[in-house]
């Protein structure tokens, strides 16, 4: 009698191999965040240093600062005192230690550790790109969805030009052109500033300030000074997120259009689905997972942006201090902060890749 033995049929892998694979794609994503992790200590080091060589390329701060202010023996008195005129090599490894132990450097103009610039002002800027991703999610996603509902027709040809004239349109114009219209010529909205002087008085008077204007407000139970926070917040929050709506709206009609190409929308499809509910309930949820990946490089978009919002609507947040410290020539400040916002962005992107892994299995490495 002849014994039979049974075979894994072709492709398919014996059992202890097929353990170990689960073992080894289970573990994916462990590898995946340890390395997504390491890689933020090169990312800080190489923008730090373009930072600090960037600013030294113009000299040394005191004399940028304080140059024709003060007499030549005084002002290479400072420069000796605070140690620029060693080698360049010696001060950027100096500069090197002082970030690991946390310290950005002091402001010359107001003294302060830029450290404490980023807690006063930060709260500020943390605001105005929350208003700005609220604007770019409630513009940017259902636009992108109509884009790709309408697509090759009018609707989605106008649309993409609409995304396009957002993410091109310069911040700073659209702001002003915003506040022509909706503020000066209608008068419907603040012109400029966080809250008017009363709603500013009101919330100085609280315990527990955050520095966030809308939780303050909430925290006075004062209706008004909630709807004139509000109100000043339209403008700013619409100019900067309509930046980054323009980019949500291409990504959306991108995605959604891919997925409606798949075979089991195509199967439901044939069903006799409406095209309608196909976008919505089949082709919406799996065109957000990309918008999640973007969102840390956006936050880029945002702080950069910020500078130019926060100057033209007297914002007084991390951008508007930063542009007055360009303006006083107060290069250690500049550098300090740009220095800590790389370091949150690096950090936020991070956090970014984390949420995406999680959600989308498909990111595995």
């Amino acid at each position: 009698m002849t014994a039979t033995v049974s075979t894994p049929a072709p492709g398919t892998a014996p059992g202890p191999e097929r353990t170990k694979a689960k073992r080894r794609s289970g573990g994916g994503l462990g590898r995946y965040l340890i390395i997504r992790a390491l890689l933020i200590i090169p990312t800080i080091f190489i923008l730090v240093t373009v930072v600090f060589f960037l600013m030294r390329s113009t000299g040394d701060p005191i004399t940028a600062a304080l140059g024709g202010k003060l007499p030549p023996e005084q002002l290479q008195a400072r420069i000796h005192e605070a140690g620029y005129d060693r080698p360049l090599i010696v001060q950027y490894f100096d500069y090197l230690g002082q970030i690991l132990r946390g310290d950005f450097g002091t402001t010359f103009t107001d003294h302060q550790p830029v450290t404490q610039v980023l807690i006063t002002y930060g709260a500020a800027t943390l605001e105005l790109a929350f208003y700005a991703l609220i604007v770019a999610f409630i513009v940017g996603i259902p636009l992108g969805m109509v884009a790709a509902y309408f697509r090759d027709k009018g609707q989605d040809a106008v649309l993409r030009v609409f995304a396009i004239i957002c993410y091109a349109t310069p911040v700073f114009f659209a702001g002003m052109l915003l506040k022509l219209v909706f503020a000066v010529w209608l008068d419907w909205l603040p012109v400029a500033g966080r809250a008017s002087t009363s709603s500013e008085i009101e919330m100085q008077t609280l315990d527990s300030k955050t520095g966030i204007y809308l939780i303050d407000s909430i925290q006075t139970g004062d209706p008004a000074v909630v709807g004139d926070v509000l109100a000043h917040a339209v403008l700013p929050g619409i100019a900067l997120g309509l930046l980054t709506a323009g980019v949500f709206l291409r990504l959306v009609r991108t995605n959604v259009i891919g997925t409606l190409s798949t075979d089991y929308v195509d199967a439901a499809r044939s069903r006799g689905v409406r095209e309608s509910r196909l976008v919505r309930k089949h082709a919406y949820r799996p065109a957000l997972i990309p918008i999640i990946t973007v969102i840390g490089l956006q936050i880029a978009l945002l702080l950069g942006g910020a500078i130019l919002t926060e100057k033209t609507f007297e914002w007084k947040g991390l951008g508007f201090q930063l542009f007055h410290y360009l303006s006083a020539r107060d290069f250690v400040a500049v550098q300090g902060l740009v220095a800590l916002l790389a370091v949150i962005v690096a950090l936020t992107n991070f956090i970014v890749d984390v949420i995406a892994a999680l959600i989308d299995p498909r990111v595995r490495y």
